[in-house]
């Protein structure tokens, strides 16, 4: 055919490799075909590499060297070259030494699990925190792993008038330039914190209550963040398809929709998964600070996984080690009932029924979403013991930014005008009602018995 004279700019995808190594370890609650499988899930979330074979190698004791036995490191050898594979994910830890020595022996780039999900991570960070973050997790990364880095080095700078190998002397230099780099954005990343608790401070002035969404990723979180917000976030059927977290101010819907009406603060986080690397827990910290100020969480979970339990016990284990008390308020929210069947998403509604931390829901339809509104109020109200009060307000027509206040804060009932401006019968609560007072000290508003009058 002759040529047309025109090109495909565009890069071809890296054919992959998918390996994970099954140590038969007994204390792992996963079976290793759906750790396989979510292995290769994780692969499809970066779309610069194509899938081209996967499979589970069983491992009696991992070589310390090559990590494989030799007759499995040439059946793999022999896999690779048939599929012609250039990359190779372990879907486990592999030392610096097993990946320079794998590298070499099958003359393919190495990528364990943490430095998979950190590819991903850098794919997928948008926000400045979010880069600065996933930037300082590699970086703590590649520091332990200056040994295979230097040999890669050793081989690409041969013509660069460098003598020798690479040395401890330069492995040292290197180190100190990661810890330099890393000391650099810690401070940047500082400076983006202290903006964020500027604009928390800001939100602690509206007597909103935060609720956070947390759970495996892929568990409908941001699907179900869409439904109740009416935002656009991406929600797709991949891991890690939200990573910067996102935040919405929104009133529950009123009586007829299940709900009081109550103003609160939603906000949508990344998604866990088993075995998340120490480097990323350390790193985001800073991002899942709404989780530890969350007045609510709402955990998420795929109901419809095979594995929906080991996925449970590893938010929770997450949870715990990023300090989340123990007696916060929780509900579950078992989504996607869309895909079980219709015997066993009856069972589960029933179950439901009966547990008041409990609520099945499909956020891709909506099925069950009133009776979670209802939970949600429901159990803000417990949490943040709150009665809501009635009071009426009397209001100038120039104190239009109080009036816009109220009606943000979904505490008046009704409205109606006067020769002087504006009666609003409220119902709210004493929080509410002070931070109002503290926000508009001149509005006339008669502090309750005990509080403190901010006009004195």
């Amino acid at each position: 055919m002759p040529d047309s004279g025109t090109h495909d700019t565009r890069e071809k995808p890296t054919r992959a490799y998918v390996i994970h190594p099954d140590l038969g370890n007994s204390r792992t609650r996963r079976s290793p075909e759906h750790a396989l499988e979510e292995a290769v899930a994780l692969a499809h979330a970066l779309p610069a590499i194509e899938v081209v074979g996967a499979e589970v190698v069983r491992l009696r004791t991992p070589n310390p060297g090559h990590l494989f036995g030799t007759g499995k490191l040439d059946e793999l050898s022999a896999r690779l070259k048939e599929t012609e594979a250039k990359l190779v994910l372990v879907d486990g830890p592999v030392s610096p030494v097993q990946q320079r020595n794998l590298e070499k022996a099958w003359n393919v780039k190495l990528l364990d699990r943490t430095g998979l999900i950190l590819e991903i991570f850098a794919d997928r960070a948008r926000t400045r925190e979010g880069v600065l973050q996933v930037e300082l997790a590699a970086l703590s990364y590649q520091r332990t792993r200056l040994v295979r880095a230097w040999t890669h080095l050793e081989r690409q700078r041969g013509g660069l008038g460098f003598v020798g190998g690479p040395g401890e002397t330069q492995i040292e230099a290197d180190r100190r330039a990661i810890d330099e780099q890393m000391t650099r954005l810690r401070r940047q990343l500082e400076r983006v914190v202290k903006t964020r608790t500027l604009h928390r401070a800001a939100r602690a002035k509206v007597p909103y209550p935060i609720v956070a969404l947390v759970g495996y990723t892929n568990a409908g979180k941001s699907t179900l963040f869409n439904r109740m917000t009416g935002a656009d976030v991406l929600a797709k059927d991949m891991l890690f398809a939200t990573l910067d977290p996102t935040m919405r101010a929104i009133s529950l819907p009123s009586a007829d929709g299940g709900g009081s009406g109550r103003r609160i603060i939603l906000s949508d986080t990344v998604g866990f998964i088993s075995d998340l690397p120490h480097e990323l827990v350390a790193a985001f910290r800073a991002t899942l600070e709404e989780v530890l100020e969350a007045d609510l969480i709402l955990h998420v979970r795929d109901i419809s996984h095979p594995e929906t339990e080991e996925q449970a016990s590893d938010v929770g284990e997450i949870l715990d080690g990023l300090g989340v008390a123990e007696d916060v308020a929780l509900i579950e929210v078992w989504n996607k009932i869309d895909a079980l069947r219709p015997d066993i998403r009856a069972a589960l509604i029933a179950t439901d029924a009966r547990r008041p931390d409990v609520v099945s829901v499909s956020a891709l339809t909506g099925e069950g979403m009133d009776n979670l509104i209802r939970a949600i109020d429901q159990r803000l109200a417990e949490v943040l013991d709150e009665p809501r009060r009635a009071f009426t307000l009397d209001l100038g027509f120039a104190q239009g930014r109080e009036r816009a206040w109220l009606f943000d804060a979904g505490v008046v009932e009704r409205e109606a005008e006067t020769d002087a401006g504006h009666r609003l019968h409220l119902l709210w609560t004493d929080r509410q009602r002070g931070a109002f007072r503290n926000r508009f000290p001149d509005a006339g508003l008669p502090p309750l018995p005990g509080e403190d009058d901010p006009t004195a």
